[in-house]
């Protein structure tokens, strides 16, 4: 009934907003897109001068691929490798370059703890953008292999939007809307909402989402541009990852040889295990030009999070090869633990510049961009004591499995980060640019840890004719990690130093026309002072990981008519240990294409398939006492493998003055398919097909 009364509420304001705007002009699929900056540079400046790849994708390519997440966003796209433990109710993942990933949303990164925070919306969304490889010198501290920036829909001065319904696959039903009024030449305001009310391909998984994310801007003069947005997300869901352990699921049981798990099991008590949270957003940005050389650039928000986060989870882990005969010899029984936890985030973000255009020579133009950066959050969690249980993971008793609460008070940990950067970027002769860029950081945390870093960038691209344009960079990055060396028998010593990274990077883009962007890349990544995880409980940051590999990306867009897409990663990623990142695919591939056709009358029909490649991967695990495998001989390290999978997207959609009906699938053909096991005794299972029908109306 709640949120009954939600949609009712989302639809009359969205209908309210529809008869002001009766008289306007409508929003159209062919109006421009304006990028004023991308998180490339953070200036305005054209793909094509950016010296390293750098994606755009554009709300309505991704909506149309049927996208449900924001890990869903990206799938398409050269080397990244999105829901890497398949879909995931409780949180994106995404890995670029083999490395995990970071979120930003709108140039500040929004996510500073797992299991704090309930996950973005796509629909909130007018692009996203991905940037491969370290880019700490405007970020501050981040992911080595690259981070994807999440950019707000904000109000333009137009009148319009959309209503949409949507049912879809596990009765799926959503109230989806848009709609942007302009008040008068300089002030307009925009509300985006989503009400859902769902059920996942995992029983008592459910996936309700009441999302509403008002906004307004207002140009008190032609050059300041001044913008506020708002949002209020409530989800309640669980978590579709199960963790079920690899013998009974991708591996035979030795002891039950006819009982293979359903992949989807639920393991936990319905009605209790859940994850619940409330966000609240509030940020601002002040755009202003005091001439056509010098520009300032102001933005900050606000996150205020909390989050109910209760599961159980199989014990895969006490013997990966077989969990079963730890508590039993009839193949079926094993331990079952709970996590019960409360945590709230809250989190303050701004990014200042001033940006200054100036020449020094008749052919030298520089585009100065001077910044300072200060973030600080903090993530307060407690957690309910669970004993472990012993069940038949063939058959559960749901009824009998004990239910825990968080109480008590909440443990937090702080930390603050200061940042200043520099870029200069010269264009020589109209055809050729140079970014040189430097920063300098300074991170504390609640425990007295203090750490400064320098990060340098350098690249070159240019246009050497008939479209071609090579180019060359060097990047660094940094990430603070909080804890402490530890020495034999555990006792502690001196704080972890950052995590460094440094990459190099070679390539050519190809640009025939407007409509056709093509880029091919190479680059080496080295990262030091990883946390090596020894026996006796020592630690040490003597590990190194390199990651090498290659990279094709091509589009060719015909607004309103085709589009094609075609993406190709290799990453291999070396380490003298075996970690949690030997199980990436090394290849990855995707195609995806549309074309609009015109029908008889008024109609469009609009056509669109996609196939997504993930390449096979391989996880090592420690001794094989009971070698299931055959090939494996006790007393050795093991390997698991998790085959290749291809799976097909498909968009059917017909449009017809100011209504539309469309028809999304995902995994098409219901290939039921591994993400990735885990040595370490889990798996994770890749969603099944899912359909949605859409039923808009644009006004």
């Amino acid at each position: 009934m709640t949120k009954l009364i939600a949609a009712v509420g989302v639809a009359s304001v969205l209908l309210t907003q529809a008869a002001q705007a009766q008289d306007s002009a409508p929003v159209t699929s062919d109006d421009e897109i304006v990028i004023t900056g991308n998180a490339g540079t953070k200036t305005d400046t054209p793909l094509t001068e950016v010296p390293q790849p750098l994606t755009i994708i554009p709300a309505e390519t991704y909506l149309s691929q049927g996208a449900i997440n924001i890990s869903d966003t990206v799938k398409y796209a050269a080397g990244v490798l999105a829901n890497p433990y398949g879909r995931d109710t409780r949180v994106d993942g995404f890995n670029v370059r083999g490395i995990n990933a970071l979120q930003f949303r709108d140039g500040m990164r929004d996510i500073f703890s797992y299991y704090a925070s309930i996950s973005s919306d796509p629909y909130n969304f007018s692009r996203v953008e991905i940037v491969r490889g370290p880019a700490s010198v405007l970020f501050g501290q981040g992911s080595i292999g690259g981070l994807v920036n999440l950019v707000s829909k904000t109000p333009e001065f137009r009148t319009g939007g959309e209503l949409n319904l949507v049912y879809g696959s596990y009765d799926r039903k959503e109230v989806l809307g848009d709609a942007n009024l302009a008040l008068s030449d300089n002030l307009a305001v925009r509300t985006v909402a989503r009400v859902r009310d769902a059920d996942t391909y995992v029983d008592h998984v459910p996936d309700d989402r009441v999302m509403i994310a008002p906004s307004i801007r207002w140009q008190p003069t032609p050059d300041t541009d001044i913008v506020l947005t708002g949002l209020y997300q409530e989800d309640d869901t669980g978590s579709t990852s199960q963790f079920l352990p690899i013998v009974g699921t991708f591996r035979p049981n030795p002891a039950n040889p006819a009982g293979r798990l359903d992949p989807y099991t639920f393991v936990g008590k319905a009605g209790w295990d859940r994850y619940a949270g409330r966000s609240l957003q509030g940020g601002g940005s002040i755009l202003h030009h005091f001439s056509d050389q010098v520009r300032l650039s102001l933005k900050s928000r606000y996150i205020d999070s909390d989050l109910e986060y209760v599961t159980h989870y199989a014990d895969s882990y006490t013997n990966p090869t077989n969990p079963f005969a730890v508590y039993g010899t009839n193949g079926r029984t094993i331990g079952l633990s709970a996590d019960a936890s409360d945590a709230r985030m809250n989190v303050f973000s701004s990014d200042n510049n001033l940006q200054l255009k100036f020449g020094t020579g008749s052919n030298i133009e520089h585009t100065l961009l001077v910044g300072l950066d200060y973030s600080w959050n903090k993530v307060a969690k407690r957690y309910a004591a669970t004993t472990r249980e012993v069940v038949d993971l063939y058959d559960i008793d749901y009824d009998a499995l004990a239910t825990y609460e968080p109480t008590g008070p909440f443990t937090s940990e702080s930390q603050k980060q200061l940042g200043v950067y520099v870029q200069d970027q010269v264009r020589l002769f109209d055809r050729a640019s140079v970014i040189v860029g430097a920063r300098r950081d300074h991170v504390t945390n609640s425990s007295g840890q203090t750490d400064n870093a320098t990060t340098f960038r350098v690249g070159i691209i240019g246009e050497i004719g008939a479209g071609f344009s090579p180019f060359f960079s060097y990047t660094e990055s940094f990430l603070p990690i909080a804890g402490r060396l530890t020495g034999p028998g555990g006792v502690p010593g001196n704080s972890f130093t950052p995590q460094t990274g440094t990459q190099y990077e070679a390539g050519v883009k190809w640009q025939p026309s407007p409509a056709t962007l093509m880029t091919v890349t190479g680059f080496h990544i080295k990262e030091h002072n990883r946390v090596l995880y020894l026996a006796n409980n020592v630690t040490s940051q003597s590990g190194e990981l390199t990651t090498k590999g290659v990279e094709f990306e091509a589009s060719h867009t015909l607004p309103g008519d085709f589009e094609l897409l075609l993406n190709y990663g290799y990453s291999e990623l070396e380490s003298e240990v075996n970690t949690s990142l030997d199980y990436m695919p090394r290849h990855t591939a995707s195609v995806w294409s549309t074309k609009t056709v015109q029908t008889s009358g008024d109609a469009q029909l609009r056509l669109g398939a996609g196939v997504v490649y993930s390449g096979k991967s391989k996880s090592t695990g420690p001794l094989d006492p009971y070698a299931l495998d055959p090939t494996v001989t006790p007393g050795t390290l093991y390997t698991i493998v998790t085959p290749a999978r291809t799976t097909v997207d498909a968009l059917a959609e017909i449009t017809w003055n100011k209504w539309r009906l469309s028809l999304n699938a995902t995994n098409l053909f219901n290939k039921q398919a591994f993400a990735s096991c885990l040595a370490r005794g889990d798996c994770f299972i890749a969603a099944p097909r899912n359909v949605m029908a859409t039923l808009g109306f644009r006004f």
